[in-house]
């Protein structure tokens, strides 16, 4: 509380017999005398004074307002007043959940800009190169000592039973079917979709996606289109050698330490495969190219922490990717090998 002293000066005329009051309209003498008088006047004011509502009542005394603050009205802050609280007004949703609708939106946008054409082709060339021939050499070494651990089970046991015609049939269904696309799938999240990850995360906490809007480019068509247009693109041819190399190093192990005739081995494959195991594989590499993608690059762009939540998002874009994998490829050959399958009966 703070107290204010304020002085009022009153100015009135006064002669040998009376005073006379500017405010009345009395005639006055012909020889008078000027004086002031100065009259003390008090207010109070709530420190600190915002603006306030005032008002003015008469004061009898003399005959001069005085000024009374209405209290109600301070508000000694000068902040707006708080919103009442609501039930879900301090709650944030998980962030595996907003991630996760992330992901969904990416995918709906990468799918509406490729059909209106939206796609930074140049870009999309350099990804097609950095997944596709870049990751070459490393999926066919996979691919090679995979179908050659394979071949070490199957030959033992079908030799015991006399069934050395239909190993090849075996290995062909296996590496069409199951074991090239999600081996080559499973290569290229390690190898491929840790980077994208971490690439955009990078760009994420150094703003940099920030900047690209502020030039006037999009980051879904620069950065994420063509990541993903590269995946499923090259991802099919990626598992079709993975596919040619498994079978031809399951040929040449059976031929050299089990003397099993290549010949055998190739032909039975040939009469165990049809067309639709090779397109199977193809749809099966495509889908996971875009999990693959389109996870990593949901992960990179809701990067938080700096170089801590880069790393974070790195792993956890790779775990997902590999769960994703497996939960599509179940739901994949659940769709497309139903009933019972005759593929072996010609090769016995």
């Amino acid at each position: 509380m703070q107290t204010v002293s304020h002085l009022h000066s009153s100015l009135y005329f006064s002669n040998r017999r009376n005073t006379i009051n500017p405010d009345r309209r009395t005639k006055m003498q012909s020889s008078y005398q000027l004086r002031f008088a100065v009259r003390p006047s008090t207010y109070k004011f709530l420190m600190p004074v915002p603006p306030t509502r005032l008002c003015a009542t008469p004061n009898k005394d003399d005959g001069y307002p005085s000024v009374h603050v209405l209290e109600e009205d301070t508000n000694t802050n000068h902040a707006p007043n708080p919103e009442p609280e609501t039930l879900f007004s301090k709650w944030s949703p998980p962030r595996y959940l907003w991630r996760g609708l992330t992901v969904l939106i990416l995918a709906g946008q990468v799918i509406i800009r490729t059909i209106k054409g939206k796609v930074h082709w140049r870009n999309t060339i350099q990804q097609l190169e950095r997944v596709g021939p870049r990751s070459l050499g490393v999926c066919l070494l996979t691919s090679a000592f995979v179908g050659m651990a394979f071949t070490i089970q199957f030959v033992r046991e079908f030799t015991r039973l006399g069934l050395n015609r239909s190993i090849g049939g075996v290995l062909a269904l296996a590496f069409s079917r199951e074991l090239s696309p999600v081996v080559t799938s499973i290569v290229v999240a390690g190898r491929i979709g840790s980077a994208f990850a971490a690439e955009l995360g990078t760009m994420q906490v150094s703003e940099q996606t920030d900047t690209l809007r502020v030039l006037g480019a999009d980051p879904v068509d620069y950065l994420v289109t063509p990541r993903v247009l590269a995946s499923c693109i090259a991802l099919p041819f990626l598992t079709l050698m993975c596919f040619t190399m498994g079978l031809a190093s399951s040929a040449l192990l059976a031929d050299s330490v089990y003397g099993i005739s290549i010949n055998i081995i190739l032909d039975s494959a040939q009469r165990a495969l049809r067309a639709w195991d090779i397109i199977s594989a193809m749809i099966k590499s495509q889908v996971f190219g875009a999990i693959i993608s389109i996870v990593s690059c949901a992960w990179g762009v809701t990067t938080l922490g700096g170089a801590k939540g880069v790393g974070e998002s790195t792993t956890s874009a790779v775990v997902i990717s590999l769960v994703g994998i497996f939960m599509a490829d179940f739901a994949l050959s659940y769709v497309f090998f139903q009933g019972a399958g005759d593929s072996l009966k010609n090769c016995v």
